[in-house]
């Protein structure tokens, strides 16, 4: 008997480093990365940012146990190049995705893409041994040339475009913004595709938060046992707007309000299963959106808060989103970071936390954000370069904004310029209301000093098409030239 404890001592000890072992395996292993990518959600259009009807709880708590930005910016106040400098961590201007004169956007009938030469986070993780996936709304390129499956994801399940873009005009839909809202899913025959099969056409876009929801959760338990990359596209809330039966009219704010409770859910759900694979304290998760609000579009479209104008604009309020980063014992909860970023750079800091090297040969325009994530600290970006199409309209060097021209979202306006260029202070004037120009003729200077080093060294990227030329929406019209004199 007296062998008895000593064998059970050892075993006790066996266990002890096996545990050990298995914490020390974990801590080593990489971290995964879910992106959590919202369509024309505004600054305001969170409880957590102010709104007083569109409930958010999830997304309230997933900021209360994480990091919420203000100064949170994307590289386009449009989707399709929005999305490429998501992806890239290169302004879209690079990769020749900043769009042609007034069609900034992919169609479903444009020529097209993303091209191929790029270096996607995703092709970046995956060659370090990351699974990868991309649910939802892609909009970077239609053929299949330009799939997600040719730019590093393993997987993808999602529309390829805007659920507006195919309208079957012999269904008489009623005028707008009637259709928007009280919408029949019929109206619009646009594909859902499970990698490059179509599955079901027209999508029944009632039902996409929530399958897109399934399909994620889906990804992350069959991945679970190694690093994984997850980018959650949600359609919504842009138009036409639509929820399941559960989330159908039940929002405050109305349709608007459904999608987002949604998403709100649908985002609660991913961080559930999370932690329920014990998941959480190796994950990075990052909420935020792609543009600003689709103004035009009056109730179906959401709200900038504070900020001036919405999609489309170079003003705040198409640019500057809402965000939340969240990584359980990692970022500190409950943290507020009013540092300057950029959806770019998250393709740097992904990387760097994975231990990829960036690449080398290309100009990366992300910066690293580590030192605000992790220690709450001083970012490393001081100036956003704010472009419509391929022409740089503003820069913000620190507190200070110069727009050097500017135009309303989806006004039938022309473009203003301005020289003098229109000065404001984002710190003390946020909306964007008070031209001081005239107060700091140094500022301006410093401006356009960053200003005229940047463009002397710009090399924009030429569009790859399938074709050779632009089809559709993206076609030139004749006696057009492009031009990339910016104001």
């Amino acid at each position: 008997m007296a062998g008895k404890p000593l064998l059970i001592l050892m075993a006790s000890l066996t266990a002890a480093a096996a545990a050990a072992s298995a914490a020390t395996a974990e801590a080593t292993l990489p971290p995964n990365f879910v992106v959590v990518f919202t369509d024309d959600q505004g600054y305001g259009d969170l409880g957590s940012q102010g709104h007083p009807s569109i409930r958010t709880p999830r997304l309230d708590a997933m900021a209360a146990e994480g990091m919420r930005f203000t100064d949170f910016y994307v590289a386009a106040s449009v989707c399709t190049p929005s999305r490429a400098a998501l992806l890239t961590g290169r302004l879209p201007i690079r990769s020749g995705m900043a769009g042609l004169l007034t069609h900034r956007v992919l169609y479903a009938d444009s020529s097209g893409g993303l091209p191929g030469g790029e270096i996607t986070m995703a092709t970046a993780l995956k060659e370090a041994g990351y699974a990868t996936a991309l649910i939802g709304k892609w909009h970077l390129g239609n053929p299949p040339e330009f799939s997600p499956l040719r730019h590093g994801f393993d997987y993808y399940f999602g529309i390829p475009y805007s659920n507006d873009m195919e309208l079957d005009r012999d269904q008489n839909p009623p005028p707008r913004p009637a259709f928007h809202l009280d919408a029949d899913y019929e109206w619009w025959d646009v594909p859902l595709m499970r990698n490059h099969t179509i599955i079901e056409r027209p999508a029944n876009q009632h039902t996409l938060t929530k399958r897109y929801t399934e399909e994620a959760i889906g990804f992350i338990r069959e991945n679970r046992e190694k690093p994984f990359l997850l980018h959650l596209w949600h359609t919504f809330p842009h138009v036409p707007l639509f929820a399941s039966e559960e989330f159908h009219g039940q929002s405050p704010r109305g349709r608007y309000g459904d999608t987002i409770e949604e998403i709100d859910w649908s985002t609660g759900k991913i961080l559930d299963t999370l932690r329920d694979l014990g998941l959480a304290e190796n994950t990075v998760v990052v909420f935020t959106s792609d543009n600003g609000p689709w103004l035009t579009r009056d109730v179906a479209g959401g709200s900038a808060g504070l900020l001036r104008d919405g999609k489309g604009s170079t003003f705040e309020g198409g640019v500057r989103v809402p965000a939340i980063a969240w990584w359980p014992g990692r970022i500190e909860a409950g943290g507020v970071s009013r540092e300057m970023a950029n959806a770019m750079d998250l393709f740097t800091t992904f990387l760097k936390l994975a231990g990829v090297d960036i690449p080398q040969d290309r100009v990366i325009d992300g910066v690293d954000m580590r030192p605000i994530l992790l220690e709450n600290g001083a970012g490393l970006r001081n100036v956003e370069y704010y472009f419509r199409s391929d022409r740089l309209y503003a820069i913000r060097k620190g507190p200070f904004k110069a727009h050097y021209a500017t135009w309303a979202g989806y006004s039938p306006e022309e473009a203003e310029h301005h020289d003098p260029p229109l000065l404001f202070h984002l710190g003390h004037d946020p909306s964007e209301r008070f031209n001081i120009a005239d107060e700091h003729p140094d500022v301006i200077a410093a401006i356009n000093k960053v200003r005229d080093v940047f463009l002397d060294e710009l090399i924009p990227g030429e569009p790859q098409l399938t074709d050779g030329h632009f089809r559709g929406r993206w076609e030139v019209p004749e006696g057009i030239e492009i031009s990339l004199e910016h104001p």
